[in-house]
């Protein structure tokens, strides 16, 4: 028997994100980060891998490694099973992966045929193995990759097709209600003013708070607003996971009086309306002391609505694509370009901060492009042979076709515009906005949705214009990031950005907020790890994409468009050994 040394699907140490372990009543903020977009499964399939065996076919197994970012080692994943006497293994046990739109998380896929029970790979022979990333499976067609097997020099070593399947229980949210009786009076004049906290229990038995409800004032017998909460929040898809509920009496300042406890669990509030669902509120302290203490209350389930909504995945697996245009900031106050100090310094040593934001932003987005041929623009330089200033130049120098091959070809066309162009001003973004809000205004039916990110140093020049055109794009399928460089304040980008005020111009307001602004100094790895640097900026400036994309597709109530039919593999008869 072959013996697994870790199952598939295990998952990597928990991300931290933005709560401590353990939260107390009062700093409750909205989880984010905290909690994975969404869970994938990923299926395994090959088609003619190499033949190891003398007498019979080989016997294949699948092991997948993730990398660290920092320091780029991989890690084992996860196993696959291992199938008897196939070049075409269809493998049964999948691979169960946190999805964050924002990350790039590199994959290495390797395939050995098993000669003995050693769970020691090395004692087995290779048969070569596949690289990708997760955003490159979730954005082929379909959500299907299929890709050739490399890794033995001179062999022809099959292909490889690899399928993401986005996991139901991450999209589900549960609209619930609750009501108390007889609660504990706490107040010494009044009753008691109470409200609930829920927490969901981690891997390692501590509890993170994810909702609270309102107070209902001076009463023993409240009634809480319904509330609706996503499935990942509340028990991170884990139907059997602890629920830990509190019932507190809100005081003024702040210490808040602990009326009691109880626990529950998804799978048991699920069954709705019920004398399953009457809970008694516990104080373990009282329950210690008073022998005649039978609680300090209870509280009911009063309705529990399952809703499902459609996820960002729906909309990629069923052929929208994601169009990425940058636009970069060729005024004169970068510095001269053949000079260190300058931001537009062409180091044959290493990306300048330009370099930098443009391959960690366009690396995780160029997946889902399928053509990966990306506009590429300047702004504020004067052009060769007139030196006429232009403010929505191509860096390929064919304003025609400004389109350039992958990120790759974005840089080349970048470096060879410095050399040719002359630094000027002044800081326009209004031409570039409107430049990439023409190309949306002519698709609006959610099969393309574009973003443009605008690289610049410096304070803009056409303030007014720029905030017309950007509420004027919000009506299009686009979103805008700006990432500043160089030491500049940056306090005008932040009114564009629209996260504390609504943007307007001319007294109209943006319908939906499409512009993400970060300053690439905060990102900087104080040790000088560009790597991390570029991990930290585009997990920032991507993260708002997904909702700012959902927010575009519910506004004009598109839907998903179906996804292909899913692949259905020749079928062999297997010999299975997990």
């Amino acid at each position: 028997m072959f013996r697994l040394e870790k199952p598939a699907g295990q998952q990597k140490p928990g991300r931290s994100g933005g709560l401590p372990k353990m939260a107390s009543v009062g700093d409750f903020n909205v989880l984010s980060s905290s909690i994975p977009a969404t869970k994938v499964e990923l299926s395994v399939s090959c088609r003619n891998l190499l033949d190891r065996d003398t007498f019979s076919k080989s016997d294949p197994i699948c092991v997948l490694y993730t990398q660290a970012i920092g320091n780029k080692e991989w890690r084992e994943f996860g196993r696959t099973e291992v199938i008897d006497n196939t070049l075409n293994p269809d493998f049964v046990r999948k691979f169960i992966m946190d999805y964050f739109f924002e990350e790039r998380e590199n994959l290495r896929f390797d395939f050995y045929d098993v000669d003995s029970k050693s769970p020691n790979l090395s004692k087995h022979d290779f048969l070569g193995q596949m690289f990708c990333t997760l955003g490159e499976i979730v954005g082929s067609q379909g959500s299907r990759l299929e890709k050739p097997i490399v890794g033995i020099p001179g062999k022809k070593c099959g292909t490889v097709i690899v399928t993401a399947e986005e996991l139901g229980c991450c999209r589900d949210s549960v609209l619930m209600q609750f009501c108390a009786n007889k609660l504990d009076k706490k107040d010494f004049f009044g009753k008691s003013d109470p409200f609930l906290v829920f927490h969901r229990s981690n891997e390692d038995g501590s509890f993170t708070i994810c909702h609270k409800t309102e107070v209902v004032k001076n009463t023993l017998n409240p009634v809480w607003q319904a509330f609706k909460i996503s499935v990942r929040a509340l028990c991170n898809g884990d139907y059997d996971r602890t629920i830990k509920v509190e019932v507190y009496d809100w005081d003024r300042d702040g210490s808040h009086d602990f009326i009691g406890e109880f626990t529950t669990s998804y799978r048991e509030l699920s069954r709705g309306q019920s004398q399953f669902n009457v809970y008694e509120v516990i104080n373990p302290k009282k329950k210690g002391k008073k022998k005649k203490y039978v609680n300090s209350g209870t509280v009911t389930l009063l309705s529990f609505l399952i809703e499902t909504e459609v996820s960002f995945l729906d909309y990629i697996k069923g052929g929208t694509q994601i169009n990425f245009t940058v636009a970069i900031d060729f005024t004169a106050s970068n510095g001269n370009p053949s000079q260190p100090t300058s931001l537009h310094y062409m180091n044959p040593y290493q990306l300048n901060a330009y370099g930098m934001a443009l391959r960690a932003v366009g690396e995780i987005i160029q997946d889902y492009d399928s053509d990966k041929m990306f506009p590429a623009l300047g702004f504020g330089a004067r052009l060769p042979p007139d030196g006429r200033v232009s403010h929505e130049f191509a860096l390929n120098g064919n304003p025609q076709n400004p389109y350039c091959h992958g990120i790759d070809g974005v840089m080349e066309a970048y470096y060879r515009s410095l050399k040719s162009v002359q630094l000027y001003g002044p800081t326009n973004f209004a031409p570039v906005i409107n430049h990439v809000a023409r190309y949306a205004a002519s698709v609006k039916d959610g099969s393309q949705y574009f973003v443009l990110l605008i690289i610049t140093d410096g304070v803009i020049s056409d303030m007014a214009q720029t905030k017309e055109s950007i509420v004027n794009a919000s009506k299009l399928p686009m979103s805008i990031i700006i990432v500043g460089v160089g030491p500049a304040e940056f306090d005008a980008m932040e009114e564009l950005d629209g996260d504390v005020v609504r943007i307007s111009s001319r007294g109209r307001f943006a319908e939906r907020d499409i512009v993400q602004f970060v300053p690439f100094r905060d990102y900087i790895d104080r040790s000088g790890n560009h790597v991390l640097s570029m991990a930290r900026l585009a997990k920032d400036v991507l993260a708002e994409i997904p909702e700012q994309f959902l927010s575009y597709m519910r506004v004009r109530g598109i839907k998903p468009s179906p996804a292909p039919p899913p692949y259905t593999p020749p079928i062999h008869v297997l010999q299975t050994q997990i």
